[in-house]
């Protein structure tokens, strides 16, 4: 878990002001891997009541835009965010409980699958998720 320190460096590395916000925000990304917004809401305001909805969802969107954070959003889920951001890695989705955990890319390189038509786009990633039910919830249902 990166230090206070550590997470203002990384904004000024991207070329962002260092707020109070910011770092808060950050701060809860890492802390809490593949968190909803509301999640993220809850952990900054333990530090910085007075933050508003509408700030944590601007520092979300300049955060991602910077590549400090990456928005994730398996479907049927709300957007979620993770700060392990710069590597072609994937992720497990539980059907029953939601819970996401996080894949390495077996061939390690984006995109790592090739498009049987891409369409003469320039693919650069494919984002794979894979479905299924996590140990707990593979018990739960088979007792």
């Amino acid at each position: 878990m990166p230090t206070p320190g550590d997470l203002e460096q990384l904004l000024r590395d991207a070329a962002l002001r260092v707020t109070r916000p910011r770092v808060a925000v950050l701060n809860a990304v890492y802390a809490q891997p593949h968190a909803d917004t509301d999640s993220i809401i809850t952990a900054v305001r333990r530090d910085l009541p007075g933050v508003s909805h509408q700030a944590v969802y601007d520092v979300l969107r300049a955060l991602t835009a910077a590549a400090l954070v990456r928005r994730i959003e398996p479907p049927g889920s709300v957007a979620r965010y993770e700060s392990r951001v710069g590597d072609n890695h994937h992720h497990a989705v539980c059907r029953s409980c939601g819970l996401i955990a996080d894949v390495d890319c077996a061939v390690g390189a984006a995109p790592c699958l090739t498009a049987s038509d891409d369409n003469r786009f320039a693919v650069d990633e494919a984002e794979v998720i894979y479905w299924g039910l996590c140990p707990a919830c593979s018990t739960t249902q088979s007792s």
